[in-house]
């Protein structure tokens, strides 16, 4: 039998290690989206429409899976999505035109949206309440890890064989599935909490529906902020300082680096003063960071620009497993944080195609400097106006 170290270890690392690979597919069509865009002969605004697209449908996900990890348990429908969306994610490298990629992306969406609720709440369930906002930190930064990784496969993969192969990678984390299966236990608090039925289950949701909506708004901000200022970066790299697909993925890359140390300080800096506190102070001084980050002259000043802006935007990122792991009651953290998550992206998810529509008119440079700071005032405005519950121990959690 693995003693308790070993389960929430390897609980955390199955987490980790299943939203690097999610968000490592996400951002393949990012970093590809011109070349894809001028083999189907369509436009930078109706391929951003393809980002949108995916993000639209990750709350679908969020709510069939969040359901099920509720109600069944977090390990089996946390397998079946990693299965499920390496398939998709293949199947987007043999697309044969727009209509088909647009609808594979939408089905990825489902299975994106449904990783990072139940491996939060599997992973945070089983770490000890006194380090829960570090590993929260290392959770969430596996987004950036897996953009660092989508990165450096352009770099190494892209300029042989174009943008196809890199899809095929894609199919990594059905392997991940295996690991699941063999080292992952079943989350103890889970066990002391589950429902015996599902009109129990849904009784349970709609008697939270206040801290729902909060959570919502939390997370639309939230996601305004990382995709406001991700989304379009490589488009932006390349139109506006003109880098190649090499330098593009240099600075990504740097920019990830940034993202993860961000994650791990300010993850850690919650648990010594709290949740809400560390996600504002983050996003203030990520305004500080906009002329850098936008209108660096050079290309070694806007590395450093997209380090720091990413260190600050991923930091916030890092507090939130933890955050709202902690605000949700124990029998439906499956489904709450994870659906109120995707419910944001929903929300947020226009934000590419509205910059994109908006440097047609002015630049991409101005629309995402603006978009900025708008989006990190407003969400430090909702971080600071939520409640915490920093370092709760659940019910059924061993300590």
């Amino acid at each position: 039998m693995p003693s308790h170290n070993d389960d929430h270890r390897s609980a955390v690392l199955a987490g980790y290690l299943g939203w690097t690979l999610d968000a490592f597919d996400f951002f393949l069509v990012v970093l590809t989206l011109t070349a894809i865009g001028k083999e189907f002969g369509k436009s930078r605004p109706e391929m951003a429409l393809t980002i949108t697209v995916t993000l639209a449908f990750r709350p679908v996900g969020a709510f069939i899976f969040g359901l099920l990890a509720d109600r069944y348990g977090r390990r089996i429908p946390l397998m079946l999505d990693l299965v499920f969306y390496s398939i998709i994610e293949v199947l987007s490298g043999f697309a044969p035109n727009y209509t088909v990629f647009i609808i594979l992306r939408a089905l990825f969406g489902i299975g994106m949206g449904a990783e990072w609720g139940v491996g939060a709440s599997l992973a945070m369930e089983k770490v000890p309440a006194r380090l829960r906002g570090l590993l929260s930190g290392f959770l969430q930064e596996g987004y950036a890890m897996g953009y660092l990784l989508a990165a450096l496969a352009y770099y190494f993969v892209f300029p042989i064989w174009g943008w196809r192969p890199l899809f095929f990678l894609g199919g990594l984390p059905a392997l991940l599935a295996f690991y699941v299966r063999f080292q992952v236990k079943e989350s103890e608090v889970w066990e002391q909490s589950k429902h015996e039925n599902w009109g129990e289950l849904f009784r349970a949701i709609g008697s939270h529906w206040k801290l729902f909506l909060y959570l919502v708004l939390l997370m639309t901000m939230m996601n305004f902020v990382s995709h406001g200022t991700q989304d379009m970066y490589p488009t932006f790299l390349e139109t506006e300082h003109h880098l190649k697909p090499t330098q593009q993925a240099i600075v990504t890359a740097v920019s990830m680096i940034g993202a993860i140390i961000g994650g791990l300080v300010v993850g850690l800096m919650s648990d010594r003063i709290g949740r809400r506190k560390s996600i504002v102070i983050a996003l203030l001084l990520a305004i500080v960071m906009i002329p850098l980050w936008a209108f660096a002259p050079t290309t070694g000043l806007l590395m450093l620009g997209a380090f720091l802006m990413q260190f600050m935007v991923q930091g916030a990122w890092g507090v939130i497993p933890a955050h709202l792991s902690e605000l949700a009651p124990n029998n439906v953290r499956g489904f709450l944080p994870g659906f109120a998550y995707q419910c944001g992206v929903l929300f947020a998810g226009s934000i590419a195609y509205i910059e994109a529509v908006y440097a047609a008119k002015a630049s991409l440079q101005y629309a995402m400097a603006l978009t900025a700071l708008t989006v990190f005032l407003l969400g430090a405005i909702v971080a600071a106006l939520g409640r915490e519950r920093r370092g709760i121990v659940f019910q059924g959690q061993v300590e």
